[in-house]
């Protein structure tokens, strides 16, 4: 069995999925299985991860009968994946060549967390625009107030994942599959950790804080009203929950100064 499983969704990303598979296969660290879940894309990825699975068996690509959104995507790599730990990718971004084996010496050598992550680049067509600096161990309330992890940085254990039975995909949720993630985690008693290094270059549109739609800052409020509890945050932290409603609002010259500052090179 392979120590590390990536897992990955696809959708119609022929044209830009290259640079992300190739960076995983060149990887410093080698005992992986990298599965590959195509979304219903009507451009040709499926075939595109049929020609990497026969190039390189470690490659896994499976299929979705019809589109089912990334949280279902994830979960069905989930189900077949044998490797001990899982780290996230998305057909977008790059990861560095040594991002896995830091994660692996990471997670082997702390046997107390469950999650590791790394920083990030923010990349878009123009160049690199920012960067992540947030580091350390994440606490509960840290979770609750949305400083987290990026998503396709992290490796977490399998078992992690088991015992909260993946990603929730209940109506409502929107794109935040991986908020609602780390609160059941972090209820279940996982821990985790952002270590220093930059694990990838992530691909994001300067714009992107003006462009999110609102209803995806109602799913993020919502489910950190649902949780709150159980992660053990006192109700005089409720207001943290709706920051997202609120910037949502603000004027889109204050959204951008906010997110330069907060991705700053």
């Amino acid at each position: 069995m392979p120590k590390v499983s990536i897992i990955m969704g696809v959708y119609n990303g022929a044209h830009r999925m290259d640079k992300s598979i190739q960076s995983i296969i060149n990887q410093t660290f080698k005992d992986w299985e990298f599965i590959i879940c195509d979304d219903g894309s009507s451009d040709g990825s499926f075939e595109k991860l049929q020609e990497y699975a026969k190039k390189d068996t470690r490659v896994i690509a499976i299929k979705n009968p019809k589109n089912a959104g990334l949280a279902q995507t994830l979960n069905n790599c989930l189900s077949v994946a044998k490797g001990q730990y899982i780290a996230r990718m998305d057909d977008d971004d790059y990861s560095y060549p040594d991002r896995l084996e830091k994660e692996v010496s990471f997670l082997d050598t702390h046997p107390e967390y469950d999650i590791v992550a790394g920083g990030r680049k923010m990349v878009d067509e123009k160049g690199i625009w920012g960067k992540d600096s947030f580091t350390g161990e994440r606490s509960n309330l840290d979770i609750f107030r949305g400083i987290t992890f990026v998503h396709p940085t992290v490796m977490v254990r399998k078992e992690a994942y088991d015992r909260v039975g993946g990603y929730s995909t209940y109506e409502g949720i929107g794109r935040e599959e991986d908020t609602d993630l780390w609160c059941k985690m972090y209820i279940d008693g996982s821990k985790g950790f952002i270590i220093p290094d930059i694990m990838l270059d992530y691909f994001e549109s300067r714009n992107s804080m003006t462009r999110r739609k609102y209803k995806y800052r109602i799913s993020e409020a919502k489910i950190k009203v649902k949780y709150r509890k159980a992660l053990g945050i006192s109700v005089l932290y409720l207001p943290l929950a709706l920051k997202p409603l609120v910037v949502g609002l603000l004027p889109n010259a204050v959204i951008k100064m906010y997110h330069k500052t907060k991705f700053k090179k």
